[in-house]
C-alpha cells in the first residue's frame, strides 16, 4: 500500500528518556508521550515510533550496572529487554484503543532492496490501519556483526524517516537541542545547513546505557534532511513537545529539510545498500557528477579500491578531498573498468563505456 497524503512523522525516543536509572522504565513519562502521540493520531497524523531501551532494560533485569563490552552479553541484554519494552508500550497504548506492532530491523533489512521494499510496504500498511509501528534495532542479531549494525537508533530513525518518506523526524531525548558549547552556550533554534562548524558543536554521550550523543543526532539530521524531511532535536520532557512541533513551534533545534525531494530509488541508492568497493575520480569527474548530473565514465577514474561485479553498489570518491561524491550501481565489473581505464579511451568512450550510469547513481 502506498503512502497516504497525511502528514507522517517519525518519533525517536532515547533510552535516557524512557528510564529512571539502569533497567527501570519511567512509565509515567512514557504514558505522557503516549497521550501526545494519541493526540497527534486523532488529528490525522501518522506516527512511527523508534524506541530505544531494550539493552538497558535487559541490563537492569540481569543486575548489570554498565553496558557490557562483549557482543554476546549485549545480545543477551537485548533479548531479555526487548520483550519488556514492547509489552510496556502495548499496555500504555491499550487504554487509548491504539494497537502497536513491533518491527526489529538489522542493516540488511533496509540495505537489500527486496527487503527494503517489504519493510516500507509493511510500515505503510500498518499506518493505514491505524497501528503504530514500534521500531528498534534487532541487537540480538545485528550486534554479532558490526558491519550490519546501524550504530545507534538516531541513525536508524533517520533511515526509517527516509524509507517511509516522513515529513518530520523528532529526536526526543534528554538533550534540549543543539547547544553552541563553544560560543553563546545557548540552543541554536534553526540550522539551515549542516556545516563543519555545526558538526564541531556536537559531543558524545556519557550515558552508561546509551550510545551516540549529539554527534549521531547531527549525522541522523544530515541523512534525513537530504531526503526532504525536517528534523527536530528536543527534550522529551518538554510539556506537549510533539504537538508543539506539529503546531509549528520549535522547542529545540530544527534542521531544515533540503529543497530537492529524491525518488524512492535515489533515496535507496544514497543511503541504503552496502557498498562493495570505492572508485576514486579526478576533480573534473567529481564536478561533472555534482553539477551536471552526468554518468561516471572511465576517463574520470583515477584509482579503484576493491573488486566488484556488474550491479554491485560502489562509492565514488573525490581523489583530492577523499570525500564521497556519490553511490551507485556499477554498469560493468572491476576487470572491465580496469581495462577501460588502462586503455585511456577518454573522449572515444562510447555510451556503453559507462562505469556508473546517472540513472543508477545518487549524490551524497
Amino acid at each position: 500500500m502506498p503512502k497516504t497524503n497525511n502528514r507522517r512523522i517519525v518519533v525517536k525516543i532515547g533510552t535516557g528518556l524512557l528510564t529512571r536509572g539502569v533497567g527501570e522504565l519511567d512509565t509515567q513519562k512514557m504514558g505522557t508521550l503516549c497521550k501526545q502521540i494519541a493526540k497527534a493520531l486523532n488529528s490525522g497524523v501518522e506516527v512511527v515510533l523508534v524506541s530505544s531501551g531494550a539493552v538497558g532494560l535487559g541490563m537492569g533485569k540481569l543486575g548489570l550496572s554498565e553496558r557490557p563490552k562483549h557482543i554476546c552479553q549485549v545480545q543477551k541484554c537485548a533479548a531479555v529487554g526487548q520483550g519488556i519494552l514492547i509489552q510496556t508500550w502495548a499496555e500504555l497504548f491499550a487504554p487509548m484503543g491504539i494497537p502497536v506492532a513491533q518491527i526489529l530491523l538489522t542493516r540488511d533489512d533496509v540495505d537489500v532492496l527486496a527487503r527494503h521494499k517489504a519493510v516500507r510496504d509493511l510500515i505503510n500498511e500498518l499506518l493505514s490501519s491505524g497501528i503504530i509501528p514500534i521500531i528498534n534495532e534487532n541487537d540480538c542479531i545485528s550486534a554479532a556483526e558490526l558491519n550490519i549494525k546501524f550504530g545507534d537508533n538516531d541513525v536508524l530513525s533517520s533511515l526509517v524517516a527516509t524509507l517511509s518518506k516522513a515529513d518530520d523526524l523528532m529526536i526526543l531525548s534528554t538533550a534540549p537541542g543543539l547547544i553552541d558549547m563553544k560560543g553563546s552556550g545557548k540552543i541554536i533554534p534553526v540550522v539551515e545547513k549542516i556545516t563543519p562548524e555545526i558538526c564541531a558543536m556536537a559531543e558524545g554521550t556519557k550515558s552508561k546505557t546509551a550510545v551516540g550523543g549529539m554527534i549521531t543526532k547531527i549525522k541522523a539530521a544530515e541523512i534525513a534532511t537530504r531526503s526532504g524531511c525536517n528534523v527536530y532535536i528536543a527534550s522529551g520532557s518538554e510539556p506537549d513537545v510533539i504537538n508543539k512541533i506539529l503546531c509549528g513551534k520549535n522547542p529545540g533545534t530544527l534542521f531544515k529539510a533540503g529543497t530537492k525531494t529524491a525518488s524512492a530509488k535515489k533515496r535507496w541508492l544514497a543511503h541504503f545498500g552496502r557498498t562493495i568497493a570505492k572508485i576514486y575520480v579526478d576533480d573534473g569527474a567529481a564536478k561533472a557528477l555534482r553539477e551536471k548530473g552526468g554518468s561516471l565514465l572511465p576517463a574520470g577514474v583515477k584509482r579503484i579500491g576493491g573488486k566488484f561485479s556488474k550491479g554491485d553498489m560502489v562509492e565514488i570518491v573525490d581523489i583530492s578531498t577523499k570525500g564521497v561524491v556519490a553511490r551507485g550501481l556499477a554498469e560493468m565489473g572491476f576487470d572491465e573498468v580496469k581495462a577501460r581505464v588502462e586503455s585511456a579511451c577518454g573522449a572515444k568512450c562510447g555510451h556503453k563505456d559507462v562505469v556508473v550510469h546517472r540513472d543508477n547513481l545518487a549524490l551524497v
